[in-house]
């Protein structure tokens, strides 16, 4: 299992936000957070960031999975793999 979690940026045009573990790069939709945070809003980066950081084991582990070929759990099923290492 991957250990760590880098924010790579935000991709306006799909509204998510770009991470990468050891295992691969991924995009986490803002809707995913949007629904802890605020749900009528998109997440402010500080937001999303704070987010992101308090569900690393849950994104590694999706990320994991995505790069294995297998669908993470839910609510992490709606992540895309970018690229697997």
């Amino acid at each position: 299992m991957s250990t760590r979690v880098e924010v790579k940026g935000r991709d306006m045009a799909r509204e998510a936000y770009r991470i990468e573990t050891n295992a691969g790069r991924a995009y986490v939709p803002e809707c995913l957070m949007a629904n802890a945070l605020r749900p009528w809003d998109k997440p402010s980066h500080q937001d999303a960031y704070e987010w992101i950081a308090a569900h690393r084991k849950a994104l590694i582990l999706a990320v994991d999975r995505l790069a294995a070929g297998a669908a993470p759990r839910p609510p992490y099923d709606i992540m895309t793999l970018i690229e697997a290492r």
